[in-house]
């Protein structure tokens, strides 16, 4: 108690905000360039590209991708952090799926190591798993 006052806590629920799908727009103006300048950094013609880039109406090439991450000097996960996750969201769902298929076939060495390397990918260990070829029998 402070002051002959009983301590309350209060407890908020934050729900995660969704990311957008990218942060082309942000970095840029944190870099202090303009459309125009970041176009001409890009080899496009004029700003209208770089505008449809920042507003996701149009996807940029892997060129112009690996552009982006030099200029602006950060990670495409962070320039694209929402397609990244969603991307990985889907792609850790097809890999659960895939793992419990292969889990109910009948074992074998190549169909074991499919699924020990599934597993890793799950639990995040792929670090630690290298997926080597098995010779064909």
């Amino acid at each position: 108690m402070i002051s002959g006052h009983p301590r309350l806590y209060i407890y908020l629920h934050v729900m995660p905000t969704p990311k957008l799908d990218n942060y082309l727009g942000t970095f840029r103006k944190m870099r202090g360039f303009t459309q125009r300048e970041m176009a001409f950094l890009l080899g496009c013609h004029n700003s209208a590209k770089v505008s449809r880039y920042e507003h996701s109406r149009r996807v940029p090439s892997l060129d112009t991708i690996f552009a982006y991450e030099a200029i602006l000097g950060c990670s495409s996960r962070e320039l694209f952090a929402g397609i990244q996750e969603r991307a990985e969201r889907q792609a850790m769902h097809r890999v659960r799926l895939l793992r419990r298929r292969l889990e109910r076939q009948s074992r074998n060495p190549i169909l074991t190591r499919k699924v020990e390397f599934l597993r890793s990918v799950v639990e995040g260990g792929t670090d630690e798993l290298h997926y080597e070829a098995v010779p064909k029998t």
